[in-house]
């Protein structure tokens, strides 16, 4: 069956597909896959794309906080592993982990700066392209990730205000002794 895939993907492999589309203002998707698609999207585009070896919802799932949901799989290929998170039913961080037998990290980066242009940011564990709704970063030792800039802001915002409330209620049960 895994053979079957991998002939599928080398006979259905046209050059640009593997990697991001780009929109003109960065990336949009990866393989159909984009930022603010819902669940039931991204799980239909991963059943059907051999890429991917998503096999449908596990039998057991656990996430601390109910409203954001993970799905985690085995690639094919040049992937490893695929993570997507979601918040409220919509994409907003898609990561790729690469195969790094037939991939490296200088042959992606050229490849995403020539699409891209240069880095925003450059330090020795990350590449860093920041386009206005997304941040595109190619990870040491080498994965991809994409994230919606507009939810990631909203979420930490509300991750500050959380930790605010703890540290007051901290002070005023100090206030207590």
């Amino acid at each position: 069956m895994r053979m079957l895939r991998l002939l599928l993907i080398v006979l259905f492999l046209t050059p640009g597909q593997v990697f991001c589309q780009d929109s003109g203002e960065g990336p949009s998707d990866f393989r159909g896959i984009r930022l603010g698609m819902t669940l039931a999207e991204v799980k239909e585009k991963l059943l059907d794309d051999p890429f991917f070896d998503y096999r449908g919802d596990p039998d057991v799932s656990f996430l601390p906080v109910p409203e954001q949901t993970l799905i985690d799989c085995r690639g094919n290929s040049y992937l490893d592993r695929a993570s997507f998170q979601f918040h409220e039913d919509r994409l907003y961080i898609m990561i790729l982990a690469l195969d790094r037998d037939t991939l490296d990290y200088y042959t992606l980066y050229t490849t995403l700066t020539e699409k891209y242009g240069e880095t925003t940011s450059l330090s020795p564990t990350e590449a860093v392209w920041v386009f206005p709704s997304l941040r595109l970063a190619l990870e040491k030792p080498l994965s991809v990730k994409y994230i919606d800039r507009e939810v990631f802001a909203l979420l930490q915002e509300a991750g500050k205000a959380q930790e605010s409330l703890r540290d007051f209620s901290k002070e005023r049960f100090l206030e207590l002794f």
